[in-house]
Formats: C-alpha cells, structure tokens, sequence
C-alpha cells in the first residue's frame, strides 16, 4: 500500500519513497505499482541520483504536489540551537517528527542514525539470482543498500527514539533521513 508518510507544519507531506527502482518502467515512475520489497528502489537523497530536489530535499510529483524526501531545512534551528529540535510535523501513524538535535548531558547535539552503508558488492535479493538486480558496490544509491545496526546510533530502525518521556522520530543527516518505518499503525487518511 502506498502512503504519505507524514504532514509538516507548514502543511507539506513527506514522501520518503522514490517513485523510481531499478530495472523498471524507465527507472524513475512506475515502482509504486510493483513489490517494493523485491525492487531496489533507489534513494531520493543519494547524490548518486538525479531527482531534481531542491534546497530544502523537495521537490514537485509529475502531479505537481511538493513534498520533501529529507531535511526540510527550514522548520528547525540547525547552528548553534539553543533549545532542543522542535515538533516539525506528524507521522502517519500519530507520533511526532522533531528536527535533529537534542540536549544531551548539558550540550545540544544532533541525533545519529543507526544505519550504515553495507560494505563489499551488492547481493541479489530472493530470486534475482539470475542477475536481474543493479550490481556494483553498495554506494547509497539504493534504499537496500544501507543496514540497521541496533545501538550504532541515537535511533531505532524506524529512525525514532523515546527522549524526555515520548517516542518520536528524528532529522538525520543521513538515511534513513526521517523515518524508515513506523512504529504505531498508520492512518488510513495517508493512503494515497
């Protein structure tokens, strides 16, 4: 099922999703319609890829709807905050977005993703053993080509974490960005 994933303050969705996987219809339309969990979808953020995003991570849909695929930039302090990263938007399924720093033993600092680049060559996912997947070396240019790694950093595999007594997710500087999943259930109102 497809779904925006969250709704800014300033009344701007988040869709962290590409529309675009390797291998199909012309690489950049046609994934929403396939198994996403068999497609490398690639990643919207890698610089690797070319999908037109502005100074904020945003940019149009070919139906003309501006939304952001990272960091809206504009919607928290990033130098030198003097209070916490404040609640920028809601997930889909209710909990809060909030920018990316935190007051950690006196200091504010940003909060870390627990995922990593994977090391070495791409493998095929299930039945792509016949070498129908993108190959080459994990880069960051695919949503696949990254991995959770419980305790790397601040953040669970859903990029969120309890902090002063409520669960939220967080603004990385890295994948998986925003959220990666969610961790209550989803609204149906954020089904496209």
């Amino acid at each position: 099922m497809q779904r925006n994933n969250a709704i800014l303050l300033n009344g701007v969705k988040l869709d962290l999703l590409a529309a675009g996987c390797f291998g199909i219809a012309d690489g950049k339309t046609g994934c929403n319609d396939s198994d996403s969990n068999k497609a490398w979808r690639y990643d919207p953020m890698s610089t690797l890829n070319n999908f037109g995003t502005d100074s904020h991570n945003a940019h149009t849909q070919p139906d003309g709807a501006y939304h952001y695929h990272g960091n809206p930039k504009a919607l928290f302090e990033e130098s030198n905050p003097i209070v916490e990263s404040p609640v920028i938007g809601f997930a889909a399924d209710g909990f809060p977005i909030y920018g990316s720093y935190i007051l950690d033993n006196g200091a504010f600092r940003k909060v870390k993703s627990s995922y990593q680049l994977k090391s070495g060559a791409r493998q095929p996912k299930g039945t792509e053993a016949n070498g129908d997947f993108p190959g080459s070396i994990y880069n960051g240019q695919y949503r696949d080509d990254y991995e959770y790694i419980q305790n790397l950093g601040d953040l669970d595999e859903c990029n969120g974490m309890t902090h002063n007594g409520s669960y939220g997710y967080y603004v990385t500087d890295s994948y998986p960005w925003v959220l990666n999943c969610f961790k209550g259930t989803p609204d149906p109102s954020f089904t496209k």
